[in-house]
């Protein structure tokens, strides 16, 4: 009830400034966690991780790693922080972050605003190891004249302190950005972040976050990429540029689009990496998962784990244990030892 009542005097507010208010919530202690929910059905491996369940944060809810310890005690399996560039930069102009409630969704335009590597690895540095894994979105700055070294660049100064690391050439505000998508943009610039993984003293699995507005051929392009390069998997996906059905006042804002519109494109991506990838490659899915029912059809369509965000800002921060608990009594119901066993058994209704 307390939560409820908290989601409702925060969709009285600009948007920014209750994501703002939600951190230093959390930072205060004020939103107490039932710390990591697991069980032998819920516990899985991804990329040689063990997550206590397949619920994770997606990046950036907690841009600046400034929440970690209580994020890790909400009851997610694993969180990923940023996007990290190296150099601090604000983003792009006030306002951009749009509720669509209408439509359960949110569009952005941030622009990979946040503090920089330098004080993103001093406080991913203090909270290391948390009580789930920690990954961290790479990014690149908007000013970048060498955008793939960026990426590089954090990996280099913030591995130390993070159990995996994300790729991110997917965000559409950042201009140029998803061009990295590109078969010969994108195998110059994850050899050179693997480059820089071998050179880590404890080298961590390295994913690929790309964008659902693509079409087959390109997939195709970017798992051959992937597998050629040997990152670990690919997360699928971030927001989207398309708008079809929406009724919210905001749906005509710039930017990129989350929540219960994305849910289909992006499970449909997921289930295509999966089979163009033979299922050899953990995937993690995002887009558009706000229920224990949605998460399972995720796993069906081939993801290892899932990630949330946009469903926090309708279900509230408990809503990862909620999922958790959930696709535990769905498991235990249909009588699946653990939840890897369903990992892409729905794949071919989602293609």
């Amino acid at each position: 009830m307390l939560e409820r009542l908290g989601l409702a005097v925060m969709h009285r507010l600009d948007p920014e400034r209750a994501h703002g208010l939600a951190i230093a919530a959390l930072r205060a202690g004020l939103v107490p966690g039932p710390g990591p929910v697991t069980s032998d059905i819920l516990r899985v491996d991804l990329a040689g991780i063990t997550l206590p369940n397949p619920v994770g944060l997606a990046a950036g809810f907690d841009k600046n790693a400034e929440a970690v310890a209580p994020l890790a005690r909400a009851g997610f399996g694993f969180l990923e922080v940023g996007a990290a560039t190296p150099r601090a930069q604000p983003g792009n102009p006030k306002p951009r972050l749009f509720r669509l409630s209408a439509d359960r969704a949110v569009i952005n335009r941030f622009g990979f605003n946040n503090d920089g590597m330098e004080a993103i690895a001093t406080r991913l540095g203090a909270a290391y190891p948390a009580a789930v894994p920690i990954g961290l979105n790479l990014g690149a700055n908007k000013d970048s004249t060498d955008r793939a070294a960026d990426f590089a660049t954090v990996l280099a100064r913030c591995g130390a302190f993070v159990d995996f690391a994300t790729v991110n050439v997917s965000s559409p505000n950042t201009e140029r950005l998803r061009e990295l998508q590109g078969r010969a943009a994108l195998q110059g610039l994850l050899d050179g972040v693997m480059a820089t993984r071998a050179d880590l003293a404890r080298p961590i699995p390295i994913f690929l976050k790309i964008a659902p507005d693509l079409e087959d051929d390109a997939l195709a392009e970017i798992a051959e990429v992937a597998q050629a390069t040997g990152i670990a998997g690919i997360i699928a996906t971030n927001t989207t540029l398309a708008r079809e059905g929406l009724a919210s006042q905001h749906r005509g804002e710039a930017g990129g689009l989350s929540g219960a519109p994305l849910f289909a494109r992006s499970t449909q991506v997921l289930a295509r990496l999966y089979q163009l990838t033979g299922g050899t490659m953990p995937l993690i899915g995002v887009g558009g998962v706000a229920s224990a029912e949605q998460a399972w059809e995720k796993l069906r369509a081939g993801a290892s784990a899932m990630q949330l965000y946009s469903g926090l800002v309708y279900g509230g921060i408990s809503l990862a244990a909620r999922i958790a608990r959930g696709l535990e009594a769905r498991a235990r119901a249909e009588g699946v030892a653990k939840l890897s066993e369903i990992t892409g058994s729905g794949a071919k209704d989602w293609v």
